[in-house]
């Protein structure tokens, strides 16, 4: 079984596309419940390179 990410903080930065928390897409949060244990594997290991894509602005917009 593969642990979620969240770390509660959840919210889409609109600028990015991407949760503030764990850098998961809007889709890939719907999916998740649903994911195989190896779709979410490979979410997880694209969400290093989102770090820099979760950091917000103080005038940030949100889409979720």
């Amino acid at each position: 079984m593969v642990e979620s990410p969240c770390v509660d903080r959840c919210k889409i930065i609109q600028r990015t596309g991407v949760c503030r928390g764990c850098g998961r897409t809007l889709a890939e949060l719907k999916a998740w419940k649903e994911a195989s244990d190896a779709e979410k594997s490979a979410i997880l290991d694209l969400l290093p390179a989102r770090a820099p894509l979760m950091v917000e602005s103080e005038q940030e917009q949100f889409v979720l």
